[in-house]
């Protein structure tokens, strides 16, 4: 396959990578991390204050596109970024993890899943031709190809009957997304925590061929020493040359250890769902703006942040209104930490370039170490 993209590592320190991957809708600084908009939109935000805050690509979500609006109005609409008035990349997942997430209303086969909508009751087929369908629909500059993700925990046996269905379909999605210039397909890595399950899939992987690879099947209840003890090992299975994309991850600490394992992508909605439950990352941890403490100060949330909330609000206001059910506290609060998201994967992006990534993840865990305890 003709390749889509193009990354280039400028530099790395340890295990840890900086880069930037090119697409025909501009570059992707890496380490990187992909905000969320599961509907075509990042929940409380405008696209274009998305963009404020330096992410240079979202995420949209198969699945939930494909029950609505539909995958065939949003083509007809002139695609996904036409649609959501979002001009840089996007990546969509295949839909694999959210139908495996129904529990109850899915069939399993060979060909792909049927399920009922959780949103009607209809019925659905997905199998890795129709995922490559939907995403081609949707314009997408990132194609995830299709796979099954068991929870963890799972037995051995079952853990490599799903990996290797995946590779199966893997295949399939390679052959269903053909040549399609400007795009990109990337595998997904499966295997839980056994390292020699994640060779083989690694092995499969590499043998069909894809732009990008992703490590799959992680951050779905194993916890974090589990997760890490899977990249300590995992990304070194997988080509040095291309994007290494960990999966629905995470928290500000599962962030910086995925990049010091040798990480280049990550997702997750955790920075906007917070914004919307009160929850609040910043340099020194996490605080919780409904807490009455909150209520008489004055200062930012964070002193060193320069987002709206932080240059203009106090947490007084923002405890204020986040209290009252304001919506203008959901817009804040998530701008905030999707700033402070990004401020990480630019610190990472410095540090790397000049070699102190050691220095800068020492201070990272110090400073959150500290917690939230500045006087008045």
């Amino acid at each position: 396959m003709t390749a889509q993209i193009r990354f280039e590592m400028q530099a790395r320190d340890g295990l840890a990578r900086s880069g930037v991957i090119s697409t025909p809708r501009g570059d992707i600084r890496t380490p990187a991390f992909m905000p969320v908009g599961t509907a075509a939109t990042v929940k409380a935000m405008m696209p274009e204050s998305v963009r404020a805050t330096g992410a240079d690509i979202l995420l949209g979500n198969t699945y939930h596109l494909m029950l609505r609006p539909g995958a065939e109005r949003i083509d007809r609409l002139g695609g996904l970024h036409e649609f959501m008035n979002w001009d840089r990349p996007i990546l969509t997942d295949s839909g694999g993890f959210q139908v495996m997430s129904l529990a109850g209303l899915r069939k399993l086969t060979e060909a792909g899943v049927t399920f009922r909508s959780h949103i009607d009751g209809s019925k659905h087929e997905l199998t890795p031709e129709r995922s490559m369908e939907i995403q081609r629909l949707l314009g997408s500059d990132i194609v995830m190809c299709f796979d099954e993700c068991p929870a963890l925990p799972a037995t051995d046996k079952a853990v490599a009957e799903s990996m290797r269905l995946s590779m199966r379909w893997a295949a399939r999605s390679k052959d269903a997304f053909g040549d399609r210039p400007g795009h990109a397909l990337f595998g997904i890595m499966q295997g839980g925590v056994t390292p020699e399950l994640r060779e083989e899939s690694a092995e499969a992987l590499k043998a069909i061929g894809f732009d990008g690879y992703a490590v799959g099947g992680l951050a779905v209840g194993e916890g974090q020493e589990a997760m890490f003890g899977v990249l300590d090992y995992a990304p070194g299975f997988l080509p040095e040359d291309k994007p290494r994309y960990l999966m629905g991850v995470g928290k500000p600490d599962d962030i910086v250890g995925a990049v010091k394992r040798g990480i280049d992508m990550m997702d997750c909605v955790l920075p906007s769902r917070s914004g919307r439950t009160g929850q609040v990352f910043t340099r020194r941890g996490v605080l919780n703006i409904k807490n009455a403490r909150h209520q008489d100060d004055p200062r930012p949330l964070d002193e060193a942040c320069s987002c709206p909330a932080c240059s203009n609000y106090s947490r007084a206001y923002l405890h204020h209104v986040f209290r009252s059910q304001e919506i203008i506290s959901s817009m804040l609060l998530t701008w905030h930490n999707l700033h402070y998201f990004q401020d990480i994967m630019a610190g990472m992006r410095e540090a790397i370039a000049q070699g102190r990534f050691a220095e800068w993840e020492a201070g990272f865990h110090a400073g959150r170490a500290q917690g939230d305890i500045e006087p008045l």
